[in-house]
């Protein structure tokens, strides 16, 4: 990976965003159409509900109209396999051996992102791989996640050194701005929108402007 050697500048580009889905079927395409028609994104994660292969099959060709025609990619959380088959963008990995895995299957058509990359050295092979982003700060399967110190130190570490570009995830509406003063180029939008007692539309409006609003140094 090439080092970034970016110009000076006295106020970094807006980071895009990056829309999780909840882990679930019912109800997951009107969310999606509220969400995205708030803000504008630059790609959903379809976290798959636990049902069978046929059954996942179904729900991404249900959920795919909803972004892929708003222009915005769909990846799938895992599952590279099915990606093709069903017609999505690509797929986000969890650590570096997952993603080595799953690129025969997505490449050189689709995109393969990488996440769960608990340090520098995992996140740097990931992108030797040929990850096309490193994602930073999501939870694991319980819950957990480093420190939001932690993830601001990692995402500003990343995007002063290298080119490829990196996610960081915010678990709250306050970790927006942080996040992209760090210099994410992504912020990935977990739960909180969708629990958000305003509804995800309003979520994410407030997203976008906070996120917009945020200066820091290139």
């Amino acid at each position: 990976m090439a080092s970034r050697g970016k110009p000076s500048q006295t106020r970094r580009r807006v980071p895009r965003l990056y829309l999780v889905t909840p882990q679930q079927s019912a109800g997951v395409a009107d969310l999606l159409t509220r969400s995205l028609r708030a803000a504008e994104f630059a790609a959903v994660l379809l976290r798959l509900p636990e049902m069978g292969e046929s059954g996942r099959f179904e729900h991404i060709r249900a959920v795919r109209p909803h972004v892929q025609e708003k222009g915005v990619a769909l990846l799938l959380e895992g599952h590279a396999e099915l990606a093709a088959r069903a017609g999505a963008d690509g797929a986000h990995l969890d650590g570096v051996e997952a993603l080595k895995a799953a690129l025969p299957c997505l490449k050189p058509d689709r995109i393969a992102g990488c996440g769960r990359l608990p340090s520098r050295h995992d996140a740097m092979v990931a992108g030797e791989l040929g990850a096309d982003y490193v994602m930073f700060g999501e939870p694991d399967d319980s819950g957990w996640r480093p420190s939001l110190d932690a993830i601001l130190e990692r995402v500003a570490w990343w995007a002063e050194l290298f080119e490829l570009p990196c996610v960081g995830f915010a678990a709250a509406l306050d970790e927006v701005e942080p996040l992209a003063r760090a210099g994410a180029d992504f912020v990935a939008l977990g739960d909180f929108v969708f629990s958000d007692h305003r509804g995800c539309g309003a979520a994410v409006a407030e997203v976008a402007r906070r996120a917009a609003n945020a200066e820091a140094p290139a």
